[in-house]
């Protein structure tokens, strides 16, 4: 039987987040501790534990057909491979940071400076879009200790919190790439595992839909419906369904998550009343 062949990371929060998603998707995944390679109970899937950075080169090589993977990694070491779906998780920048002290003015107040990354790649296609020249020394690893210990004036790496810049006596200053976990594929992939590969970019659209958007139902006044209705998407339409209390309604709809608040709010003013707000698990379009 064939199947499809997934990676992710071996450990860190994207794995979690990884596993999380498949979970999500219905796919059972047997695996052990310290296991490099797992198959799923119920999905045509086999999975690899990999490191990060090595992740790229087998989507390259073919060795495996897919990958979820943060953008920033592919944009680094692998821009010839394709991205199927962005999947909305492990959201971080890609930036540049400078010893708090340091006085600031521009991009161009690196020329000529020493910065420590783990990033070359894609540090020397921002600086060569901003005209600036650096002196680039790689590591693999805490980027963020460099400038404490004189070995660079400047750093670039990623950035979700920034409380590992702040505990370092460092801060941001130019966001170089915005990036999150996305779904990569390799061009190496057989028509029948394409097959497999859209089953499952199937269930996590279903999945990603359900995250962005809330289930909503509310009593709503048949003299104020028209008006609840104008505020009120839906996947088609709202769903209205009369009530046993003669004169009043039941408005059943969905709301992306992102204009929740706001929707509520001008659903109160305009009468509706008995507002229930239920997360979804899927939603299948």
């Amino acid at each position: 039987m064939t199947k499809i062949r997934i990676a992710i990371q071996k450990s860190g929060r994207l794995n979690k987040d990884s596993l999380e998603i498949l979970k999500n998707c219905g796919v059972s995944i047997d695996n052990g501790k310290d296991q490099l390679k797992a198959s799923a109970r119920n999905f045509p899937m086999e999975v690899f534990y990999l490191r990060n950075g090595d992740i790229p080169q087998y989507l390259r090589d073919g060795v495996v057909d897919i990958a979820i993977i943060g953008e920033n990694v592919l944009i680094e070491k692998g821009g010839d491979i394709d991205i199927a779906e962005k999947l909305g998780f492990s959201k971080c920048r890609v930036s540049l940071a400078v010893p708090k002290e340091v006085e600031y003015n521009s991009v161009q107040d690196f020329q000529g400076k020493r910065i420590a990354t783990s990033y070359p790649n894609t540090v020397k296609e921002y600086f060569k879009g901003k005209g600036v020249e650096a002196d680039l020394h790689i590591i693999n690893g805490s980027v963020e200790i460099a400038p404490n210990i004189g070995l660079a004036d400047g750093i670039c790496d990623i950035v979700s919190s920034g409380s590992t810049l702040f505990k370092n006596n460092l801060r941001e200053v130019e966001v170089m790439l915005k990036s999150e976990a996305v779904l990569a594929v390799s061009q190496k992939i057989s028509e029948e595992r394409k097959t497999i590969l859209s089953k499952l970019q199937f269930r996590i659209k279903s999945v990603l839909q359900a995250r962005q958007s809330k289930y909503v139902l509310l009593n709503a006044p048949n003299d104020s419906l028209e008006s609840i209705l104008k505020l009120l998407p839906g996947m088609r339409s709202p769903t209205v369904l009369p009530l046993a209390e003669e004169g009043w309604s039941s408005v059943h709809t969905v709301i992306n998550k992102d204009k929740f608040w706001e929707v509520i709010d001008e659903l109160k003013l305009v009468g509706a009343e008995g507002i229930l707000v239920c997360p979804i698990e899927k939603m299948v379009l």
